[in-house]
């Protein structure tokens, strides 16, 4: 396949962009707010707090949100979300000032910073699956998994960009400052959005009563067996995963090397997430994806654990991004096994299962770690999770065998057929 198909379309680049602006924004965000929060509080547990305040918001409208996106036209539904980010990005930008410092008590500001917090959680319920949704309107089927690395690797770019300007910028020029770029770059991202035409609405049953679709969606997951195994196995290692939302600590109380080395740090694994999906737009993951899945996540688990025992800055920069190479290849997987088994009509709602048991694991990782860290430490938390994950593997590998023996190219001839 040629590795560059999905880029030989206008719209699809313009998408990137859009996307690349987004993700840049909200990874750099959510690392300054992380920085401001643990500033403020010197509390490992209210690091964890911001996990929840997202993830409580983005779990408990996930379903209903996806049932939306499947009723109404994407581009339109992307705006309205990336306005909404943009609302957000502006009440930090407002809180962090020096008035705002001058005027209110840490105790203020913090409960202010968590409250924005819950409402960015509402508005990624939807964000999700409609990128998700809007990528199949764009391209062929028949370049899906080529469209879904890329889009996956503009994610990661943006993810290693994000957090580690964010690191230099807190430095530079502070957390107020750095707040404006994050704004700067949604309202570009709302501004790119107008290249790209609206979709027609894929769903023939327009008007269908939200628990019937609600019901439909879970029992599709439920019910394809490598679509649930994906999800289920990546939720837990990255629930039982989540050391970098202990880089503050690492940063600042362990390593000691400040705000430019905690850019470094949170920008380790992006980087490593990224160059393997440079690489796997030239040689895909389709063959034996099961077992690859099942290798990269006990990799992922051991570098999670290399990161919590060292105390050398650049061995847990190593670690942390081979922990990212290997979760790449993961993402990747996980990515083309949802492109290639959704049906066109319900990609909003698998979409949205997929945001509640893996991107918001994220979160609820953050948090996990976050109380084992209050409870047993910050390194017997990061060893703690990086164990579960590597149990989780085990297990998975032996109750469920036809996972290990999953392949994908049969999927992908079918949907070149179908284009």
């Amino acid at each position: 396949m040629d590795p560059y198909a999905a880029l030989r379309y206008k719209e699809f680049n313009v998408f990137l962009l859009i996307r690349f602006a987004m993700v840049f924004a909200w990874s750099m965000q959510f690392i300054v707010i992380e920085w401001q929060v643990y500033t403020l509080t010197k509390d490992p547990l209210s690091l964890g707090i911001i996990g929840l305040m997202e993830v409580i918001p983005a779990v408990s409208m996930a379903l209903f949100a996806g049932h939306i996106v499947d009723q109404k036209e994407k581009r339109n539904l992307l705006a309205l979300c990336i306005f909404g980010f943009s609302v957000i990005s502006c009440g930090l930008f407002l809180v962090s000032s020096s008035q705002a410092i001058e005027q209110l008590s840490s105790k203020t500001i913090l409960y202010i910073i968590y409250a924005l917090v819950f409402c960015g959680g509402l508005v990624r319920a939807f964000i999700g699956p409609t990128i998700f949704s809007l990528i199949a309107l764009i391209v062929p089927k028949k370049i899906y998994p080529n469209a879904a690395t890329w889009s996956s690797s503009t994610w990661q770019m943006a993810s290693v960009l994000g957090p580690a300007f964010a690191g230099f910028s807190i430095s530079w020029i502070g957390v107020h400052w750095s707040m404006c770029i994050i704004l700067s770059f949604s309202v570009l991202a709302l501004l790119g959005l107008s290249q790209i035409s609206k979709k027609p609405i894929l769903n023939p049953k327009i008007g269908e009563p939200i628990f019937q679709s609600l019901q439909e969606g879970l029992k599709f997951v439920f019910s394809t067996k490598a679509v649930f195994g994906a999800l289920t196995l990546d939720m837990i290692a990255v629930l039982f995963g989540g050391a970098v939302a202990l880089l503050p600590i690492y940063a600042q109380d362990i390593l000691h090397v400040g705000a430019e080395g905690f850019g470094v740090l949170r920008a380790a694994p992006a980087v490593g997430a990224f160059i393997t999906m440079m690489v796997s737009t030239h040689f895909p993951l389709y063959k034996s994806a099961g077992k690859k899945l099942l290798i990269a996540v006990f990799a992922f688990g051991v570098c999670i654990i290399v990161f919590g025992l060292s105390t050398y800055f650049w061995l847990s920069v190593l670690a942390l991004f081979v922990s990212g190479a290997v979760d790449g290849i993961s993402m990747i997987i996980r990515q083309t096994i949802l492109q290639l088994k959704t049906p066109d009509n319900m990609r909003g709602r698998v979409a949205s299962v997929n945001s509640m048991f893996v991107g918001s694991s994220n979160e609820l990782g953050a948090f996990e770690s976050g109380v084992t860290a209050k409870l047993i430490g910050t390194v017997t938390a990061v060893v703690f999770g990086g164990s579960m994950t590597l149990l989780t593997v085990v297990i998975t590998r032996f109750v469920s065998p036809g996972f290990w023996r999953l392949d994908l190219r049969k999927d992908l001839e079918e949907h070149e057929k179908a284009s």
